[in-house]
């Protein structure tokens, strides 16, 4: 699949299915690998998040809003809560990283960072921004847990609630108004 504008994509997806969720995915070559975020990204650098590694998904996936009918898995409202592009980042230095502006360059570092457990990418969302990491949790929790954490930089919110954006990314609707309730 080619790459659009020499951009690798992001989408988080805010989930009504069982539970209220968000899903992170993140483009590494042809598909999306997914983590189900429970309490969402965080743009403050104190909070460590919960992420559920999930299956991949497609490309096209990350343009999906709409209703999944009962009796489809994750059944529920999806709304796109954030897009764009991000950037690999490699550490090259405690706490310092370095942007892989190429973008094969950049595959191949998310494809062998995915493996061993560990990546770290610059997010240049509408409503998130900044570096951040996913690290494989090590000794507890199951074998799909990793954690989602924001580096501290200029994008940094303390005490960040991503609930209180509450509106997608891209049509402006609510949750509510995706299920053709309001």
């Amino acid at each position: 699949m080619s790459i659009k504008n020499d951009k690798l994509y992001f989408v988080v997806h805010l989930h009504d299915a069982t539970r209220l969720h968000f899903d992170l995915r993140l483009q590494i070559g042809s598909v999306m690998p997914s983590w189900a975020v429970p309490k969402g990204p965080s743009l403050d650098n104190n909070v460590k998040r919960l992420a559920m590694e999930t299956t991949d998904h497609t490309i096209e996936y990350r343009n999906f809003e709409g209703v999944l009918p009962e009796g489809s898995v994750g059944a529920g409202s999806v709304m796109i809560w954030d897009e764009g592009y991000y950037v690999p980042e490699v550490e090259i230095a405690k706490g310092e990283r370095e942007i892989i502006k190429n973008l094969e360059e950049g595959q191949k570092i998310m494809q062998e960072g995915l493996k061993k457990g560990e990546i770290k990418f610059f997010l240049h969302g509408k409503k998130l921004k900044g570096s951040f990491a996913l690290v494989k949790t090590r000794n507890f929790g199951p074998k799909n847990s990793w954690l989602l954490i924001k580096h501290k930089d200029k994008y940094v919110v303390s005490n960040f609630d991503p609930l209180s954006l509450d509106k997608s990314a891209k049509t402006n609707k609510t949750l509510e108004q995706i299920r053709g309730i309001s």
